[in-house]
């Protein structure tokens, strides 16, 4: 159990702290990166309209008007793949991926929340927040007859027949046969449910390129109908669950932070309203915990034992440099190349190090150095290196963490730019 507390509410407090990091700034440039995705989506469909029309006067046919086809409604039967290059996600072509290629393809797939080290402006007016259930991160696929979960490091969790569409081979089973579905989920070993905290595809129509705030509506209004959230069955081995998304105003996050679930808390979640799906680490969906919402806060040791010293995983590249498993990565640091050859250690490892009491050093929002002690490999079981969000959440925790009162106080300062949105619960 840890032994610090949450600290008593102070009316002296101020609620901007000094930056840390760029996060504000890369929260507005993925904002901006999505218009223009969208914007140049939209552009390349009218140039192809209007090439199929040039060819069309050019062979000599007569005029015809252009009328733009309906778009398809997210519960027709039409097969869809995913609509942008970087999130493609062909299930059907990934799951003749064997072994360790199929684990390192499912490993990059899931969306990563960073970890919230200074508070986003507008956060009552353009973010969600739910308190994030305790257990196994994973995607959970239903297709052709059968139901498959990974976890995040693209390992199996499940293989087991449910009452998602097509994901078992009773006779109920309605849709196309090739059509899919996949889920964002936490797996709660408590109750055996599966929490479900996003929907990326359904029936085949893909949710990638819709805000959360789409997402959210459908994941709510779809998932009931299939009799998922209902309790275990022959054709239907682990029950489904919606978590309480709220609005994260004034009455929205002390709901979040302080309401009654039934499953074990691991902090909160924050989602940008705006946000579209984007797989790997993401300033635009964050996670935040402290005591009062958590029973780990301060990482801890295959015991469940808060470590006394911070440590950190880090990857090794070729030019000696360990990094972060942002993108682009973060440089925390070097290591020798004779050290490097007298351990056999090689690019791509994944290595552990220990936060000495040098400290990390940041300078006007930049990280300049960090004082690191090399302990050892990583399992082979992990798949990437920590966020450089999470290396600073979790320095920040043993000196200066960032309290629920900073985030109330900027919640409540914000409530006078008259834009207060209406609450919003969406709960299974």
């Amino acid at each position: 159990m840890l032994e610090t507390q949450m600290a008593p509410h102070d009316l002296r407090r101020q609620y901007k702290r000094p930056a840390i990091s760029d996060q504000q700034r890369r929260r507005e440039l993925s904002l901006r990166r999505q218009e223009q995705n969208r914007r140049d989506a939209q552009l390349q469909a009218r140039r192809l309209a209007s090439t199929l029309l040039s060819l069309e006067h050019a062979s000599g046919s007569e005029d015809i008007e252009l009328v733009p086809e309906p778009e398809p409604e997210p519960d027709s039967q039409t097969e869809h793949e995913p609509g942008t290059s970087s999130n493609d996600l062909d299930v059907h072509q990934a799951s003749k991926l064997k072994g360790s290629e199929a684990r390192k393809w499912f490993a990059r797939q899931l969306m990563l929340p960073e970890w919230m080290i200074d508070v986003p402006d507008r956060l009552p007016h353009d973010w969600y927040v739910f308190a994030r259930p305790s257990g196994k991160r994973c995607f959970v696929v239903s297709s052709n007859g059968t139901t498959i979960s990974r976890q995040r490091n693209g390992s199996v969790l499940h293989h087991f027949p449910s009452k998602l569409p097509n994901g078992s081979r009773s006779r109920d089973v309605s849709g196309p046969a090739q059509s899919y579905s996949i889920l964002d989920c936490i797996f709660h070993e408590l109750d055996q449910t599966y929490y479900v905290i996003d929907m990326l595809c359904w029936r085949g129509y893909s949710l990638y390129d819709c805000s959360s705030e789409f997402r959210f509506f459908w994941m709510n209004s779809k998932l009931a109908e299939t009799g998922a959230c209902e309790p275990p069955s022959h054709f239907h081995k682990y029950r489904f669950s919606l978590v309480p998304v709220y609005s994260c105003d004034h009455s929205g996050f002390h709901a979040a932070y302080t309401g009654e679930v039934p499953y074990v808390k691991d902090g909160l979640l924050f989602y940008n309203k705006h946000a579209h799906y984007q797989p790997g680490n993401t300033p635009l969906t964050l996670v935040w915990k402290d005591e009062g919402c958590s029973q780990y806060v301060i990482d801890t040791d295959n015991k469940g034992q808060a470590l006394s010293q911070q440590q950190v995983v880090l990857e090794l590249h070729d030019d000696c440099k360990v990094t972060t498993s942002d993108d682009p990565p973060v440089v925390l640091g070097f290591l020798d190349q004779e050290f490097i050859q007298k351990l056999g250690l090689h690019s791509g490892n994944l290595l552990r190090f220990a936060i000495g009491d040098g400290g990390l050093r940041v300078v006007d929002g930049k990280f300049e150095k960090a004082d690191l002690h090399y302990i050892g490999k990583v399992n082979r079981a992990r798949a990437f290196a920590d966020s450089y969000s999470k290396v600073m959440f979790q320095y920040m925790v043993r000196h200066s963490p960032l309290r629920v009162d900073d985030i109330v106080n900027l919640i409540n300062s914000s409530n006078d730019e008259g834009n207060k949105p209406s609450d919003v619960e969406m709960a299974g």
